[in-house]
């Protein structure tokens, strides 16, 4: 996501708090940590978050936020896995399994996108609302219990790697170019910066802000699609109740990989970098044996950090002018 903060220095503090990582696990764990079976950790733990965060990010970047994600995430991965299980594997059911998912997707999009920008229902609210409408759908339809036994054009996803890389990392990497492009290249990329620095100007300058809106829940519920199947292949079960912790980290994510919180300017690169760092993190302190509750109370505090860093920066910024 291009920033629009000349001052923005997300990258040189992220570059620094992830060579503070590496150098602290080399000297605590160095055999260990710098393993292959470490990093096909990393490579494999990656993608499904990361997808997720950047589905969080496209939503914040325009101001608003998708509290919606995980139970997007999880209905869609539900029909998909509802197709997938009662369809003979074909190419033709392949397909009509991504079609179920990619149409779950654009109604759950459109609905936010309709309260928030033609509604005026606060993006916390609305997806608040839908989040908590879906989980009730979610557990109602499959009665809490998970979908399995998915077919092998599936399960190949998380198992296939191409040159050695895992083919999730792939499809993550494949994801972030995409938005890169989109969001760099297009004027509807343009339109979601304009909307988080200032929607009414937007919409005073000709640009049909409210269609915009609906695009981008629509784009960040598609995100989940991606999300879902991934979930679907590696867990080779679909469940109302998967990935709830991914939520907090999404932003978390998305946040401290440079997006701002107010919408108007962030970085996929930037994001690609927390998401790296978070994951180091995690696998290092894991292998440790330190306690998860204690590794989310340090992202807390990176996060906290990170903003002081940068809320100091500001002020010197402003100080000088």
């Amino acid at each position: 996501m291009s920033s629009r903060k000349p001052h923005d220095r997300v990258e040189i503090y992220l570059s620094l708090l992830i060579a503070a990582v590496v150098i602290a696990f080399s000297f605590l764990i160095p055999s260990v940590f710098w393993s292959s079976a470490n990093f096909q950790s990393i490579a494999s733990q990656m993608p499904i978050l990361g997808v997720l965060a950047l589905a969080m990010a496209v939503t914040i970047l325009t101001g608003g936020i998708n509290l919606s994600i995980i139970a997007t995430m999880n209905a869609c991965g539900l029909v998909m896995a509802w197709v997938a299980t009662h369809y003979p594997p074909s190419p033709a059911s392949m397909l009509l399994v991504i079609a179920a998912g990619l149409a779950m997707a654009v109604v759950i999009g459109s609905i936010n996108g309709f309260l928030i920008a033609v509604v005026r229902v606060s993006p916390i609210l609305a997806t608040l609302g839908i989040m908590t409408l879906l989980k009730g759908i979610n557990i109602l339809i499959s009665k809490g219990s998970a979908i399995s036994n998915f077919p092998d054009y599936i399960l190949v996803i998380n198992s296939a790697s191409i040159f050695g890389i895992p083919l999730p990392l792939l499809v993550f990497l494949a994801v972030v170019g995409v938005l890169w492009v989109i969001l760099e290249k297009t004027a509807f990329g343009r339109s979601l910066y304009l909307i988080g620095s200032n929607e009414q100007a937007t919409h005073y300058s000709g640009i049909n802000t409210r269609k915009t809106l609906i695009w981008v829940y629509i784009l960040s519920s598609v995100l989940c699609v991606i999300a879902a199947l991934l979930m679907m292949s590696k867990l080779n079960s679909a469940k109302a109740s998967y990935g709830e912790s991914y939520l907090l980290v999404s932003i978390l994510a998305a946040v401290l990989g440079g997006v701002n919180p107010d919408g108007g300017f962030g970085k996929v690169f930037g994001m690609v970098m927390a998401l790296v760092l978070l994951q180091m993190l995690e696998s290092g302190l894991n292998i440790l044996g330190v306690s998860s509750y204690i590794t989310m109370a340090l992202w807390g505090g990176l996060l906290l950090a990170f903003i002081f860093l940068k809320g100091a920066h500001l002020s010197q910024l402003f100080r000088r002018s």
